[in-house]
């Protein structure tokens, strides 16, 4: 998270003075460069990639229970879950219906006597 920080903040400030205010070594900030991403983490670019795809498809509509379809769809075996996680993550969110509010039709109901003074 700091690395992450630093490497976006590293055309403002001098990487000498981020790493000393985040009490970050540079050797450090310098070996979290050269490593290359994780086998999990490309899975995650590339589930997101298919989830904002799909969103897209839908022209923004589709929440995470219709992507997880879509990705069942194609062969894709991921968990609901973890749908649910990267779309949150990425800021997708589906467009809720709404109903339009029904008139009350009748006439009102008759209230009884009150016999126990109330």
């Amino acid at each position: 998270m700091r690395y992450a920080f630093i490497q976006d903040n590293q055309h403002i400030w001098p990487i000498r003075r981020l790493c000393s205010t985040l009490d970050v070594h540079q050797s450090g900030y310098y070996a979290w460069l050269k490593q290359p991403l994780s086998k999990t983490a490309s899975k995650r670019k590339q589930l997101s990639g298919l989830i904002k795809q799909f969103w897209l498809e839908s022209g923004g509509v589709y929440g995470y229970r219709k992507i997880h379809c879509d990705l069942k769809d194609i062969g894709e075996s991921w968990g609901i879950n973890r749908v649910h996680r990267l779309m949150k993550a990425n800021g997708l969110k589906s467009q809720r219906g709404y109903r339009k509010p029904r008139a009350y039709a009748g006439t009102p109901v008759v209230i009884g006597e009150n016999t126990i003074d109330r």
